[in-house]
């Protein structure tokens, strides 16, 4: 699979006349809960030649390249401009992004370049608002009733845990699920649970059902409640645009 990606990779680069600069694994497999039939989430962060920017209806462009999903592959990825936007408004799905286990493609210095600027953009509210409205929404729809899709547990779970890491000053939550558990879930039957749910996810189909768990239940709701009035969201950093302005022309070339 991995040599797939990496010619799926170079077959963007040509069709789409662009040069990927980092590529990575996200989702269930680079949060190490991936179940035997999970989709492999390759996302990207390109650049076009510089003179593709230099256009009058700059903002009308599409700044994002997303292929069909196949039986396997759900592949897509942000032009570096539309990163660099969301990065100065520490965009968790990018953070992750940039901290995944498995990278495909990078370019030398890209990342260190990103992450030696991350402490003037990094903010834990903004990282907690996010992690909670997921949390809640995923709750919401998908964790009512006697029986629930599995998964749906993860998709909860790991943004509550987030919030939870954040909220103990423990800096940017981890994209790898299990370093959350150890840190964050101390309580002996939320442990077994979680453990339990991850040899079941892991042991099993993307689409398994089940009975709901009330152990994970109870645990998510108490902390929903709990944090039912927390004000987490930012109203933006104001953080210099330099930094950043001058890393897009680092990496944007001449036609």
């Amino acid at each position: 699979m991995r040599a797939r990606i990496l010619d799926r990779l170079k077959q963007i680069e040509t069709e789409h006349s662009v040069k990927i600069l980092y590529a990575c694994e996200s989702g269930s497999r680079a949060w190490g809960f991936a179940s035997q039939d999970s989709d492999y989430d390759v996302r990207f962060v390109y650049v076009r030649p510089r003179d593709w920017y230099l256009a009058v209806d700059l903002e009308r462009r599409r700044d994002v390249i997303e292929l069909p999903i196949d039986d396997a592959l759900d592949i897509n990825g942000w032009d570096l401009r539309k990163a660099l936007k969301l990065f100065h408004k520490s965009n968790p799905p990018l953070l992750e992004w940039l901290n995944s286990p498995t990278v495909y493609r990078q370019t030398p210095g890209f990342c260190e370049a990103l992450n030696d600027l991350l402490p003037q953009y990094y903010s834990p509210s903004a990282c907690a608002y996010h992690y909670l409205h997921m949390a809640r929404g995923n709750f919401r729809e998908y964790l009512q009733g006697d029986s629930v899709r599995l998964k749906k547990y993860l998709y909860v779970l790991r943004p509550l845990l987030a919030v939870l890491w954040i909220e103990q000053q423990r800096g940017q939550a981890p994209t790898l699920f299990q370093a959350l558990v150890d840190a964050v879930a101390t309580e002996t039957g939320l442990r077994a649970a979680i453990d339990g749910l991850l040899a079941t996810k892991r042991g099993g189909l993307e689409t398994a059902w089940g009975p709901s768990i009330p152990a994970l239940g109870d645990f998510i709701e108490r902390e929903l409640n709990r944090l039912r009035y927390a004000n987490f969201k930012s109203d933006g950093t104001s953080a210099s645009w330099q930094p950043l302005n001058e890393l897009f022309r680092a990496y944007t070339v001449a036609d």
